[in-house]
């Protein structure tokens, strides 16, 4: 009886398998954590950090051609296309264009690219960028000559645009820089009148000018978070409800609607 049973189970099983497709991803699926730790591998592997300076800017899933993935679809082949990735890198102060293979394990195509703009700005880049402010003599000297608290100064880096001109061999960030002392909302206090600007691959101030001393507005009035704020308050909004009693009208199966 257990044999039978085995034998059985077995039948089941292996009947399963032909039913359940080959194919285990949608190849427009996004990529996942594992694939993104594999990627940074394979791309640090070919630039090792101890040799170079590498920073990535953008990862991303390389498309399939709509003809690769409607051949797909009609389950014309039941291998799946290659998974590959595409990665926008700084690598020694220049912006290359990388196309990682996912099932090679290995970079299949890089190129330099030398068009107008750059790539996004890190999260670390501009955190580091809006460090330099605080230890720049020059702007010490400026937020002292307005009588403002050095430790109440807070900065942005933010890119400069593009607009028509030549091509410049660097990228430069603009600095803006704002005061609390009093309030979180920073954005309606700025310190006007200094202009600096940035170059996140030396990560080094290249340019400062102090050209005029602007009042710094009050921070009174500048408050937005609801459990700081004090009467009288608006009318509070009226309830709203929005109901479908027949479901939406798309479904979501994995990352497919």
């Amino acid at each position: 009886m257990a044999a039978t049973s085995k034998t059985f189970l077995f039948a089941l099983l292996l009947h399963i398998s032909f039913l359940i497709p080959s194919h285990q991803y949608h190849p427009l699926d996004s990529l996942t954590p594992s694939e993104f730790t594999q990627i940074r591998s394979i791309v640090t592997k070919a630039y090792p950090k101890s040799t170079h300076n590498l920073t990535f800017q953008y990862v991303g899933l390389e498309e399939r051609t709509k003809q690769t993935v409607l051949s797909w679809l009609r389950n014309e082949t039941t291998t799946n296309p290659p998974r590959q990735a595409f990665v926008v890198a700084r690598i020694d102060h220049q912006t290359h264009e990388i196309i990682v293979d996912l099932s090679l394990q290995e970079i299949t195509s890089k190129k330099t690219y030398n068009g107008y703009g750059y790539p996004l700005l890190t999260e670390e880049e501009q955190e580091d960028a809006n460090k330099l402010a605080s230890t720049y003599p020059l702007f010490v000297a400026s937020i002292s000559k307005r009588g403002l608290k050095l430790e109440e100064v807070e900065c942005g880096s933010f890119t400069l645009g593009w607009f028509g001109e030549e091509r410049k061999n660097k990228r430069i960030v603009k600095m803006m820089c704002y005061y609390l002392d009093g309030t979180l909302n920073a954005d309606m206090r700025p310190i006007e009148g200094i202009t600096m600007t940035v170059d996140p691959d030396e990560m080094k101030i290249i340019q400062f000018r102090d050209r005029i001393t602007v009042l710094v507005p009050k921070g009174d009035g500048t408050e937005y978070r609801e459990s700081k704020l004090k009467p009288p308050f608006r009318p509070s909004l009226k309830r709203t409800t929005v109901v479908q009693p027949d479901r939406p009208s798309f479904n979501i199966v994995g990352s497919q609607i």
